[in-house]
């Protein structure tokens, strides 16, 4: 049986702040919008720009990290999988969501910082902070 591959590498900026909360059982979970642009010159020879928004969700030590360090406008670049979970309304009406649920987190920069700020990277797994060193 051949195995299949979901992963998903977003870098973006944050549309809001993270939000957390708890499971009944204790464990975090932290959300979070992220904002996506590309830029291409379309065949009149304008110049074109889309942005594509991301639910996030993080768990564990990892959303406890994403919701102490990030904030709203900063630059991050997150790694996880897609899942889409559906629930039914009080009406009866079906919804679905899509979210990268992320594994990892790197924060790559602040809007309106300089580029000699440490780097943080954060991994769900094995949670951790590196500071690049200057050569």
């Amino acid at each position: 049986m051949s195995r299949g591959l979901n992963k998903v590498m977003i870098i973006g900026n944050l549309g809001r702040d993270p939000e957390m909360r708890y499971t009944p059982g204790g464990k975090p979970v932290t959300s979070f919008s992220l904002a996506a642009s590309r830029t291409w010159i379309a065949p009149d020879g304008e110049r074109r720009e889309e942005t594509e928004w991301f639910n996030v969700v993080t768990w564990g030590p990892l959303a406890e990290i994403c919701q102490q360090y990030l904030t709203k406008g900063q630059q991050v670049y997150v790694e996880g999988r897609l899942q889409t979970r559906g629930w039914e309304d009080d009406n009866g009406q079906r919804h679905f969501r899509t979210e990268v649920v992320a594994n990892e987190m790197i924060i790559l920069g602040n809007r309106g910082t300089h580029d000699d700020q440490p780097v943080h990277r954060h991994n769900g797994y094995n949670t951790r902070v590196e500071e690049e060193t200057p050569f």
